[in-house]
């Protein structure tokens, strides 16, 4: 399992945020997700063999969050 943390922008509310982190829990290869509205930002942990960065990156970015894994030497 690997945490990964993006930044998100765009959101305002709590319901922008509870809208991104059921989504990525509903993502195969998601096994925990947490999503906070300041800042910007979701933690999540995924089982890298079943979805990539990009994959996570692409379903926030679909709700209309523009949303970035942070490098791997700048995760916390």
């Amino acid at each position: 399992m690997n945490t990964l943390k993006l930044d998100i922008s765009g959101m305002t509310c709590g319901g922008c945020t509870g809208t991104v982190q059921r989504t990525l829990k509903k993502i195969d290869g998601v096994s925990h997700a947490e999503v906070t509205l300041n800042p910007g930002v979701a933690t999540v942990v995924t089982d890298p063999a079943r979805v990539s960065p990009a994959q996570i990156e692409l379903a926030i970015t679909s709700l209309g969050y523009p949303a970035k894994a942070r490098p791997a030497d700048q995760g916390q």
